[in-house]
């Protein structure tokens, strides 16, 4: 099969993307202690720049909402600074950048945030799993304190801020975090929300704070420039709700009113699958939502390039074969053979090891 549509041009808003392959967002956990983008974190990017479009690994928008060791975070002057420099460094090879937008939820522990306490979701419900990585060790999930209504509207405004501050210090937009259990998607879930107020019960009301976020990030910057992820098939972190296909559905077809960069769907079952009915497609959301979609979890180049053939998906987003192969855009193209699959004990260890010592395909070429 000759693949072609993956490497078409394709225009993002008031940007054009020189292909269709997206890397997908990555915690890699080397932004130190004090959660600040490095200059080793500039060369990853630098790196992976000839994708069609980097979303960054998952960045905190406030002190509260840290949720995994030495991710960076976008709320303070000096760790924008330091993503400055991969919007720097990306742009220097003509690449497209997004900042991902985070706020863990109850996927946190108290020691990440001592100064706010315990962590905070919809509702007072732990998740159901053995431990979570803390500052301090391996620790037993706590059970989350329920937002109050006024801390509701703060949050909103937090992840307004995190874009305006994102979009000053030079990156071309932003994705809202609304997948894998992290707090937008707590509230969206019945699992993990029991509210009987505006923010509970029915799938309108458990979907309103992920609205009002998009709304008021829309209203801070360009609508063209936002793009939300989510994850209708997946439990990571303890998700997966009854109703999961009316409600992403309801979502999909809702965000139509903001004229959003794109949809990104983790339609694949990498994280696990719910089984509380058939996966959903990107067909499915493709017939609701009338912008552009991203696909994501587990595709290859020749599935990626069937679900855009088919008009299943407008890109195709690429996770684990990006950390592996920088140049995964290039091997693709010229049918070269990829790195094998990084260890996952590199994933998120400190160091340059398994993060930006792996062989390009120039190297390959040269000794072939």
């Amino acid at each position: 099969m000759q693949t072609q549509k993956l490497f078409e041009k394709i225009q993002l808003g008031n940007i054009e993307l020189e292909n269709r392959i997206i890397m997908a967002p990555m915690t890699r956990a080397r932004a130190g202690k004090e959660m600040i983008a490095n200059d080793l974190m500039a060369e990853y990017y630098n790196q992976r720049a000839s994708a069609g479009l980097i979303i960054t690994e998952a960045s905190a928008i406030s002190e509260e909402a840290i949720g995994w060791n030495e991710a960076p975070g976008a709320f303070t002057e000096e760790q924008m600074r330091g993503w400055k420099k991969t919007v720097d460094a990306v742009h220097a090879q003509n690449g497209k950048i997004f900042l991902q937008l985070w706020h863990c939820g109850r996927a946190s522990h108290s020691s990440f945030h001592p100064k706010s306490g315990l962590s905070v979701s919809a509702s007072a419900i732990a998740i159901n799993e053995e431990y979570i990585h803390t500052p301090t060790g391996k620790q037993a999930h706590e059970v989350p304190r329920a937002l109050e209504l006024d801390e509701i509207k703060r949050i909103v405004n937090d992840y307004a801020q995190a874009a305006k501050r994102a979009i000053e210090t030079g990156f071309d937009g932003v994705e809202i975090h609304g997948a894998n259990g992290y707090l937008i998607d707590q509230f969206s879930q019945s699992t993990s929300n029991i509210r009987t107020d505006a923010y509970g019960g029915s799938i309108e009301n458990r979907s309103r704070f992920l609205f009002e976020i998009v709304d008021a990030v829309c209203k801070t910057i360009d609508s063209k420039k936002v793009g939300i992820r989510i994850s209708p098939n997946g439990i990571y972190n303890g998700m997966g709700s009854k109703d999961f296909r009316e409600l992403f559905l309801y979502v999909a077809k809702n965000l139509n009113q903001y004229n959003l960069a794109y949809l990104h769907v983790m339609d694949g079952l990498g994280f696990g699958f719910h089984d509380l009915g058939e996966p959903m497609t990107l067909k499915e959301f493709k017939n609701v939502f009338k912008g552009l979609v991203i696909g994501n979890v587990g595709y290859t180049k020749e599935s990626a390039e069937d679900a855009i053939s088919n008009g299943d998906a407008d890109m195709i987003a690429f996770g684990r074969p990006f950390i592996s192969n920088p140049d995964l855009v290039e091997r693709f193209k010229n049918n070269l053979e990829l790195n094998p699959e990084a260890p996952m004990n590199l994933w998120y260890c400190p160091g340059k090891e398994g993060y930006t010592d792996w062989q390009n395909h120039q190297d390959i070429v040269a000794v072939s």
